[in-house]
């Protein structure tokens, strides 16, 4: 047993599952709107610095998407006919403590160990639309008169539970929430256009910027049968097509940031100097049991 008594600090991990949206276009904290589930996938590096402390990087490509279709009606957001798609990446630095101690002998790691995590990272940020079967990117078209920033900042935080297979590498399985600085997620955020409608029939009258007035308003009855804006309608309206819930900058009552979360199993491996000999090119029937 005593080959087996490394303490070895640093260790990888690749990771995997589910993800889900939280903005103007979902709202699971407030009606029952069911999972929008999208995808993840994202790779760590660790390193073991206090007896239950490890740091740890980490960097994942996710997709986000919403919909008004499956809103709750109570929610009164069916009517915007609005939705989005997001695929972006993110780079986070965290922090993570272990109920038991992980600054030991790899043969005596604990075989159930839950954990906390928290940090804080970067992400991409590239909402697109499909509008008449083509996917559209909406930063550029400043569908409510502003152009955020193209990276956002985010707070991950969340729970894990890992569980020991042998010497070298645990499963594990974690919920990882991330709150946001940022409205734009999802392009929506203003309550209605009024603050800005004249400037998006301007552009659409003039032909210089037509999609900002077509992808800003695309509820049914404010679009003339042909699928265009009814910009009559909407400037006798004084801007009064909805849009989101509010901007939180404003400190209006229902407004509130963006966020996501990922649901991820993995497998962490510890590296040692004899890894290579002893478990991945060990000889069939020559093996140890290391637990």
């Amino acid at each position: 047993m005593y080959r087996f008594r490394f303490e070895e600090p640093w260790s990888f991990s690749l990771q995997a599952g589910p993800s889900q949206y939280f903005g103007d276009l979902y709202a699971l904290w407030q009606y029952s709107e069911g999972i929008q589930p999208d995808y993840n996938a994202a790779m760590s590096a660790r390193y073991t610095f206090g007896t239950n402390l490890k740091a740890r990087v980490d960097l994942t490509y996710y997709q986000i998407s919403g919909q008004d279709v499956k809103a709750d009606p109570r929610s009164g957001r069916i009517p915007r006919d609005l939705n989005f798609r997001s695929r972006n990446w993110e780079a986070a630095f965290l922090v993570e403590y272990y109920y038991k101690p992980v600054k030991v002998y790899n043969i005596t790691r604990e075989f159930i160990n839950p954990y906390v995590f928290f940090g804080v990272g970067a992400s991409t940020n590239n909402p697109r639309t499909l509008y008449r079967e083509n996917w559209v990117d909406l930063r550029p078209l400043r569908t409510e008169n502003e152009l955020y920033a193209n990276r956002v900042m985010v707070f991950p935080m969340g729970l894990g539970l890992k569980y020991k297979v042998n010497v070298y590498m645990d499963f594990f399985i974690e919920g990882n929430y991330r709150f946001t600085l940022s409205d734009y997620l999802d392009d929506i955020s203003t309550y209605n256009i009024s603050g800005y409608y004249e400037e998006l029939i301007a552009d659409y009258v003039s032909g210089e910027n037509p999609d900002r007035l077509r992808l800003s308003v695309r509820q049914p009855r404010y679009l003339l049968p042909n699928g265009e804006p009814n910009v009559e309608l909407i400037r006798n309206s004084r801007g009064a097509p909805r849009r989101g819930s509010g901007d939180p900058r404003l400190d209006e009552p229902e407004a509130r940031y963006d966020g996501y979360f990922t649901l991820n199993f993995g497998a962490e491996i510890y590296f040692s100097q004899d890894i290579w000999d002893n478990w991945i090119f060990r000889h069939r029937g020559r093996g140890f049991r290391f637990w």
